[in-house]
């Protein structure tokens, strides 16, 4: 009862993506599997769940090789759970009120280089002029705009605006945001939507990315993609979309770029979320420190 109200909560009042609110239930759900399977019993619920009983399935998560990050990502799901039932009267404290995430040591992004990008975009090409274009403007949008990945599949062929040199994009939370577009991309979309306009059934979907058979495009498809041409001219161990949407921010704020304004771009509620970029910016600003600073040639 219970967990469909929290479910509903996330989808429609807290506006989160489907695909988070899965993940949420299926971390709910393991650990009242778990503690079920432990007292013999299935009749235990979320709302009577204690401390000590989450505190066994975390042991047990981490004798079994789970990452802290990912512990901590299903107790941070816990967490928001619990808080709804306090919300909603089905309990009165908060099992986790107490409770202190695992340590975890902080992932280092690497962004592509100039070069790196450069020379991926000029390495699309191929028999298929239509999967080309595509690609290429796939990869030209993540890198000129930041957006995330989720939000490259859902653009329709209405947000793309090569008049005002605009896209309209739909974050999370259904949150909009209109970025501007630099030229290079207009003219791939203008190539992509000739061949487009070719692909058997494409008049009937919306949607500006989409498959050969004229179908919507999709996680797997996507990061395939991005994939495909950054394994072929990059060293780097991860080179995903989001690497693309690291590079964006990083190559905007090494050039210069107010902080917020790269906020505004990526969608971000806050500024610490964005902050994180900066990190790959202190040798440009070491930089532009020594330079800069009046006692630095004394």
């Amino acid at each position: 009862m219970y967990l469909k109200a929290f479910t509903d909560y996330l989808l429609y009042e807290k506006k989160y993506s489907p695909l988070t609110v899965s993940a949420y239930q299926r971390d709910i759900e393991s650990l009242l599997q778990f503690v079920n399977k432990s007292n013999n019993s299935n009749q235990i619920t979320i709302e009577s769940i204690n401390y000590s009983q989450i505190r066994s399935w975390i042991v047990v998560m981490v004798e079994d090789g789970v990452s802290n990050r990912s512990i901590n990502r299903k107790i941070s799901a816990l967490n928001t759970c619990f808080k709804f039932l306090i919300k909603v009267d089905a309990i009165q404290t908060n099992p986790l009120s107490k409770h202190k995430a695992l340590k975890t040591s902080k992932k280092v992004q690497i962004p592509f280089s100039l070069d790196e990008v450069d020379i991926a975009i000029a390495n699309i090409d191929g028999q298929d002029k239509f999967e080309s274009l595509r690609n290429k403007l796939i990869v030209e949008t993540f890198y000129s705009t930041g957006i995330r990945r989720s939000e490259l599949i859902h653009i329709k062929l209405k947000d793309f605006d090569a008049v005002n040199k605009t896209l309209k994009v739909l974050g999370k939370r259904n949150k909009e945001r209109i970025i501007p577009l630099i030229p290079s991309v207009i003219n791939t979309y203008k190539l992509y939507l000739e061949e487009r306009n070719l692909v058997l059934n494409s008049s009937n979907n919306s949607y500006l990315f989409i498959t050969s058979k004229g179908k919507k495009t999709y996680d797997t498809l996507i990061y395939r993609i991005i994939n495909k041409y950054f394994k072929l001219i990059s060293s780097k161990q991860k080179t995903s979309p989001h690497i693309l949407r690291h590079s964006f921010a990083t190559h905007l704020l090494n050039e210069g770029a107010d902080l917020n304004a790269v906020k505004e771009l990526l969608g971000h509620s806050s500024l610490s979320s964005t902050q994180v970029y900066t990190h790959n910016n202190i040798k440009e600003l070491s930089k532009v420190y020594r330079s800069a600073h009046p006692r630095s040639k004394k």
